[in-house]
């Protein structure tokens, strides 16, 4: 059994929403965490039928536990009429939830009561290093994180899979967009976007929409958990910067599929891609469970220097390379961003295996910057 390295019973002290995309391993960890806790499982078809008749059911059944008895309801926005009644059962009898879904999207579009604060959000991500003692590197660079994408011998009919059924089925469910074809091309191009600096206009170019289009679908994808924008560091103190912002998908292995980019070997472009989104895939799963308020941005010139990840304020920069030896020209960005940022802290990380210190540079094989991450070493 792979232990989850989320600590949420330091969330528990009030409700929360646990949101996080399909397959992230949500439920199993709830299963594993609370095993003696009530569960109400929204996908048995038949339990969710009945709620959906009676949502005060749920008041009947609980309005006679003990104060702060803690209930998870799974999938919850399957049946958000029962927020009505877990609202009551927190305001009335002061009991706790876990309230587990994919996305908030399908409660805020609808108008369903999000519990007015009562309840905090949090977020579930892929598989983590720190999860996983023999981490496979290559594997989790092509297959990506994904409980069972990850475990599986062979991810590649696992993920189409789950981009057919999950990534399309479920939007087309929803009726979150009316143009399905558009919205497929929009899908192929936001993988070739995937890392890389957001440009609207040419995306609607490519997929026969309109710019306004392009952002709600984007918007679409942020609010489902499928990706995220990583904005741009925009504190000019010299050269002039680069405004728009990344976006990646919120896992790799997912872009990959998309891409059509399978067996990927080190040293080449398509790896070093894939390598990047892992690391910045990290970073943003530990920002995210350890609630740092620190958040990560990218710096990049008009003329082309750039840093892959600045943490907060310039505090920390951090350029990924998938070279297996760094040499200076590896480190220009860095170097760079130095120059206007003196007090920061300047890290590469690599599959070069010699953690050393260069002028200043720290460079660090990348499992030893993933431990270094989540042993709290980094900030």
């Amino acid at each position: 059994m792979i232990n989850r390295y989320y600590d949420i019973e330091n969330e528990l002290d009030t409700s929360v929403f646990l949101f996080g995309a399909r397959q992230t391993g949500k439920s199993t960890f709830l299963r594993q965490r609370f095993p003696d806790t009530p569960y109400i499982d929204l996908l048995d078809s038949e339990l969710r039928k009945k709620y959906q008749r009676r949502p005060v059911l749920l008041y009947e059944q609980f309005s006679k536990m003990p104060e702060d008895t803690l209930i998870i309801i799974d999938e919850i926005p399957e049946v958000p009429e029962l927020l009505n009644e877990v609202h009551r059962l927190i305001s009335q009898r002061n009991l706790r939830f876990i309230l587990c879904g994919s996305s908030a999207r399908k409660l805020k579009r609808k108008g369903h009561n999000t519990l007015g604060g009562r309840a905090l959000p949090c977020y579930f991500y892929p598989f983590v290093s720190a999860e996983l003692p023999d981490l496979n590197l290559d594997k989790a660079v092509n297959d990506g994180m994904i409980p069972s994408h990850y475990l599986a011998r062979d991810a590649r009919r696992r993920l189409s899979a789950y981009i057919d059924i999950y990534l399309k089925e479920e939007i087309k469910e929803e009726a979150l967009v009316r143009n399905l074809d558009g919205f497929q091309r929009f899908m192929e191009a936001a993988a070739l976007t995937d890392g890389e600096m957001v440009n609207y206009t040419n995306i609607a170019s490519d997929c026969g929409v309109s710019a306004v289009t392009v952002k709600e679908y984007f918007n679409i994808l942020e609010d489902t958990l499928v990706g995220y924008m990583i904005p741009a560091y925009t504190k000019t103190i010299k050269r002039k910067l680069m405004q728009a912002p990344r976006f990646y998908f919120f896992d790799v292995g997912i872009a990959n599929h998309l891409l059509n980019r399978h067996d990927l070997t080190r040293g080449t472009a398509e790896y070093g891609h894939a390598f990047e989104h892992l690391v910045i895939q990290e970073l943003v799963a530990y920002i995210g469970y350890t609630h740092n308020s620190r958040r990560i941005s990218y710096w990049r010139t008009y003329t082309g220097l750039e840093v892959d990840a600045v943490i907060g304020d310039a505090e920390i920069a951090i350029e990924i390379k998938s070279a297996e030896e760094v040499m200076p020209k590896h480190l220009k960005g860095l170097r760079a961003f130095h120059e206007e940022h003196p007090d920061a802290r300047l890290i590469a990380v690599s599959l070069d295996r010699i953690t050393r210190d260069s002028d200043g540079v720290e460079i660090v094989y990348v499992k030893d910057f993933f431990a270094m991450l989540w042993n709290g070493g980094l900030f």
